[in-house]
């Protein structure tokens, strides 16, 4: 039977503390990733503050999940301190079509030079929160995103607050072993089976970060991972290893971890699934007796949250 335990792929505390808020990972990504925005929208240098003060609302014209105040803030911050921002909703809540979602005071010509960075920010992250959010409604616990992102941690940050799993973070922050890392492994081995197997072997757990997690291609090699692992994991009692079934469809998937529970080898293994998963087949994989389901769809293609921002009369 599998493991009870959640997967190891939940790495958004790392980012994020609903009561400390970003980490100083996420504040130097989110510093790294407003002044680029910033940069490419001819803005080079802060706002010293002007003599004109005005306020403006952000509105929400859709609803879903709000994601990215803290870039907002941090942005507004460091490029423009002498603004104000106040948030009627917090990061990761509901927002509905109408809502006021925060308001800015301060000097005009700053707002009207930040503004479209702002609403950038914010409909980009919230409509990855919201994409996230319907994905993990269906699949709790389960969908996690990939290393294919547009704004690298940003989008791993805004899944976390819609509710799915980050995936690692990074290259270095787990170790993976994919398809390419075996085609230069052990080149005296014919096989993959066999090089991870091997590399399963020699690895050591304590320097493969947050998680290990190897790609297959064939049922075999899942067996043979799983099975090198459970030996390795009795002798020395190490984590579960990851393995992840790439482009198997759902009754592949059910076969190898079926195999696998006969053979006792489902406990010492975590089974993720990632290529071809879809919003509207989910109940298919949910059924497949998998942990996870990776996919790149909650983050990349999604369609930013519409939100307007609107000068208000004096």
């Amino acid at each position: 039977m599998p493991d009870n335990s959640p997967p190891p792929h939940d790495r958004g505390k790392v980012l994020w503390d609903a009561s400390e808020g970003a980490s100083r990972m996420l504040i130097s990504s989110i510093d790294r990733w407003t002044s680029a925005l910033l940069a490419d929208d001819g803005i080079d240098m802060p706002f010293m503050g002007g003599t004109g003060e005005v306020e403006a609302t952000i509105i929400a014209k859709s609803s879903g999940i709000l994601a990215g105040c803290a870039a907002v803030d941090h942005m507004l911050q460091i490029w423009a301190g002498s603004l104000q921002i106040s948030w009627s909703h917090g990061e990761g809540r509901s927002i509905g079509a109408g809502d006021e979602i925060a308001t800015i005071r301060g000097d005009k010509e700053a707002i009207l030079a930040l503004e479209r960075t702002i609403l950038n920010i914010l409909g980009q992250l919230s409509g990855i929160a919201t994409e996230a959010k319907k994905w993990s409604s269906k699949a709790p616990g389960q969908i996690a995103c990939t290393r294919k992102t547009i704004w690298g941690l940003l989008d791993k940050w805004a899944v976390h607050l819609g509710g799915g799993l980050t995936h690692r973070l990074s290259k270095q922050d787990a170790k993976m072993v994919k398809e390419n890392d075996l085609a230069v492994m052990h080149p005296e081995l014919d096989s993959n089976g066999a090089r991870i197997s091997k590399f399963l072997s020699d690895v050591d757990p304590s320097e493969c970060g947050a998680f290990l997690e190897v790609e297959v291609r064939e049922e075999k090699e899942a067996i043979m991972a799983a099975f090198t692992w459970s030996e390795k994991r009795m002798i020395d009692g190490c984590d579960r290893l990851v393995i992840m079934l790439d482009n198997f469809d759902p009754e592949r998937c059910k076969a190898v971890a079926d195999e696998l529970s006969e053979m006792g080898l489902r406990e010492h293994v975590v089974l993720e699934a990632s290529g071809g998963i879809l919003l509207e087949n989910l109940e298919d994989w949910r059924e497949c007796g998998l942990d996870v389901l990776s996919t790149s769809t909650i983050n990349r293609g999604t369609t930013p949250l519409d939100l307007s921002m609107l000068m208000n009369e004096n």
